[in-house]
């Protein structure tokens, strides 16, 4: 199965800050517990190159992806700390050139047509939506849906529990972002327990989708 196919049978991308690189582990622990096999670790905070190190190291069946990308050198940086896909907030040519340089699958951040044909030019038929909420949500999606029907998102940036149905059930939304099983405070409290049970319920709300 392919990098994107994972993603895409798992449904949903955590969107996971990591402030320790000690949390890593316990972290990518938790959410297998959950059901969930796939993570994406964001390059917000100091500890995350070592973050992807340690869980591509000791949790090697979780397929871990760096996000919030947003020059060449992190590229290089997440690759080689073993990051299997690369996640950008918005669409920087130089970015998914080193991408594509590395061979590693990226999906960058758009929010409007333009966005999603310079995807198209690169050859990417995958893009993150991002922020999805703000940015129109479901009704926006289902517009882009028509004039670019080969092209697949995951939305990014205000989905919960509440909504996630309503984007999983579009055709095109190939998994949805989210942080809400993975907060930075449950993280900080060492409440691993309580990320796999909040994983598990929202695995549980995908897979009904």
């Amino acid at each position: 199965m392919s990098i994107i196919d994972r993603i895409g049978a798992a449904r949903l991308l955590p969107v996971v800050v990591l402030e320790r690189a000690e949390d890593a582990v316990p972290l990518a622990r938790a959410l297998l517990a959950g059901g969930l096999d796939v993570a994406e670790v964001t390059f917000r905070s100091d500890a995350a190159e070592e973050s992807i190190a340690r869980i591509a190291r000791e949790v090697p069946q979780m397929l871990i992806g760096a996000g919030t990308v947003l020059t060449p050198g992190q590229v290089d940086q997440a690759v080689n700390a073993g990051a299997k896909f690369l996640v950008t907030p918005g669409y920087n040519p130089a970015v998914v050139a080193q991408a594509a340089a590395c061979g590693v699958p990226i999906v960058p951040g758009v929010n409007n047509p333009t966005g999603v044909e310079t995807a198209m030019s690169a050859g990417l038929s995958l893009v993150k939506f991002f922020p999805a909420g703000p940015s129109g949500g479901v009704p926006f999606i289902k517009a882009l849906m028509g004039p670019y029907g080969a092209m697949r998102f995951i939305p990014t940036g205000g989905i919960s529990a509440a909504n996630l149905k309503d984007y999983l059930a579009l055709k095109a939304v190939l998994a949805c972002g989210g942080s809400w099983m993975v907060e930075p405070a449950l993280i900080r409290a060492g409440a691993f327990d309580r990320i796999t049970e909040l994983t598990a319920e929202a695995v549980a709300l995908a897979r009904s989708a």
